[in-house]
């Protein structure tokens, strides 16, 4: 490759950027078609890979091209501290959809009702990918491929099905939503096709999604504490499921 920074800026607007190290090792290993990538230091980047993701190594020798610093800053909107970036063709929607509507599934699919916190939505994708989910569903206008939710989610985005649906075109199977008012969760099994939803950091569920609920489920908390972050009932639930035999 001659030119990757010119190849880059070529394509940076119709491509997944992958932000730093962890991210593109992710997107490698679970099977990202990486367009190109960059590191400011090609030996210490394979150095990392030798120490950390030896299963992968041989592919990021291939892909990696070494820049000049100035050239990689030039091209990132934010340098990760490792000095790597990469661009991925983003998995197609039609692709998705199919993928998060076969059944029976083996794993529960979590839903973010209108989430709007760029880093929580990566935090979850990854902890769904961490506890093999199906996938992961946003409703609402945040679009969970956004390069902070990526990052956030450090490129796990690949390793799971990622995308964007309104109410009415969630994955078929019994919808659990999470709020306050509902039952202890402790009191439930969940299915491993379970749909599991989740409200934004602020409003909660919406009006929509919790007409359509199946069962409202409610996490323990102590009284007078007022609610947890998104990722931590994401967490709480999916360890919840993963109890009745799932993982």
């Amino acid at each position: 490759m001659t030119d990757p920074a010119g190849l880059w800026r070529r394509l940076a607007d119709s491509r997944v950027l992958l932000d730093g190290f962890h991210a593109l090792k992710h997107a490698v290993r679970f099977g990202a078609d990486v367009t190109v990538a960059v590191t400011t230091d090609r030996e210490a980047t394979l150095a990392l890979a030798d120490e950390l993701a030896p299963d992968v190594r041989r592919a990021l020798d291939a892909l990696l091209t070494e820049v000049p610093e100035p050239v990689y800053a030039s091209l990132v909107p934010r340098p990760h501290p490792t000095a790597v970036a990469a661009l991925a063709v983003r998995p197609s929607r039609a692709a998705n959809l199919e993928r998060l509507a076969r059944t029976a599934r083996t794993a529960p699919v979590v839903v973010l009702d209108q989430p709007r916190n760029l880093g929580n939505a990566g935090a979850v994708i990854r902890l769904a990918a961490g506890f093999g989910a199906t996938g992961v569903v946003t409703t609402g206008t945040l679009d969970p491929w956004h390069p902070t939710v990526v990052r956030a989610g450090a490129g796990l985005h690949f390793a799971t099905a990622v995308e964007r649906v309104t109410v009415e075109e969630l994955p078929p199977g019994p919808l659990f939503a999470l709020d306050p008012e509902g039952d202890d969760i402790r009191g439930t099994k969940l299915p491993d096709d379970a749909v599991l939803a989740f409200g934004s950091e602020r409003s909660g569920l919406s009006g929509d999604l919790r007409a359509r609920a199946d069962h409202l489920l409610s996490l323990p908390m102590r009284p007078q504490v007022s609610s947890y972050n998104l990722a931590t009932s994401v967490a709480m639930t999916l360890y919840h499921w993963s109890l009745g035999g799932g993982v």
